[in-house]
């Protein structure tokens, strides 16, 4: 089995670019790059990794997927265009002629307007993936569920994956409206979901796996094995913890789950979702 590590970032930091690490993300502000990530993976037994963009510019999308052609550990690049432009389909012309591109991710969580995924321009963006077989990644906080339904809905052609199990308040341990709206959003079957980003939506200093046990079984009933992946989220997750850590979490929550189930979570179905190879 292709183990993969279905969400990561890289990054060469500067103050301009990356201002969304702010106070108390003072550990982020320094370079990760792929040779920082193979002797974790490898580590962890894993063969391949997501690269996830951090910033939107089609720059940073045409140097991951540069640095895709450098490590072939890197499977797929998940990048960013504008999706609201009049050309993105230029834009997604240029890149997709590229087959490390498997996807494409706006920070929706960071709009001001909630419903930015309502706008026309936004879903028309949507609506040009499909041509390009692209599949797109959802970020989004617990409020944007709703909304979040309704988009994919709209689209029962294009492949989505929810992004962090949409940063459920775990530190706080509210479950509510969050466990109602993600069911919601896992009866469509074209949508998919990451179990990563937990470690940092929990206490930093104090969080235990016990904290993320019901948060888990609502996503792993949810959306079943065959339809959620593993995700690191390094280096964002070493605010909260080692990457071996989060790794840990993951496989021990499915360790009762049968080998091909095991096999889904921590690479196949993030090959399958993104159409990546072992190759």
């Amino acid at each position: 089995m292709l183990k993969i590590d279905a969400h990561q970032h890289f990054w060469i930091y500067n103050n301009r670019e990356y201002g969304w690490m702010g106070p108390g993300l003072e550990s982020l502000r320094f370079d990760r790059l792929p040779q920082d990530l193979w002797p974790l993976l490898q580590a962890s037994s894993l063969e391949g990794t997501i690269a996830v963009q951090a910033r939107q510019t089609t720059g940073e999308t045409a140097w991951l997927l540069e640095l895709a052609e450098q490590h072939p550990f890197i499977k797929g690049v998940v990048g960013w265009v504008d999706l609201c432009s009049p050309h993105v389909g230029q834009q997604l012309e240029r890149f997709a002629s590229n087959p490390k591109l498997c996807g494409v991710r706006h920070v929706l969580h960071d709009e001001p307007d909630d419903r930015f995924m309502w706008r026309q321009e936004f879903r028309r963006g949507i609506g040009s993936l499909a041509q390009f077989d692209l599949a797109y990644d959802l970020l989004l906080f617990p409020q944007h569920l709703p909304l979040a339904s309704e988009l994919v809905a709209r689209f029962p052609q294009q492949r989505f994956v929810l992004d962090h199990i949409a940063k459920p308040l775990i530190k706080d341990k509210i479950l509510s409206p969050w466990d109602d709206d993600i069911r919601h959003l896992a009866t469509f079957p074209n949508v998919y979901c990451k179990v990563s980003g937990l470690i940092t939506e929990a206490d930093w200093q104090a969080w235990t796996p016990a904290d993320f046990r019901p948060y888990l079984d609502i996503v792993f009933e949810a959306f079943t094995p065959q339809r959620i992946m593993f995700g690191s989220d390094w280096p964002v997750c070493t605010l909260a913890g080692t990457y071996q850590q989060v790794y840990q979490l993951i496989d021990d929550t499915i360790s009762s789950l049968s080998a091909g189930e095991q096999a889904a979570i921590l690479g196949e179905t993030a090959a399958h979702f993104y159409g990546v190879s072992s190759a």
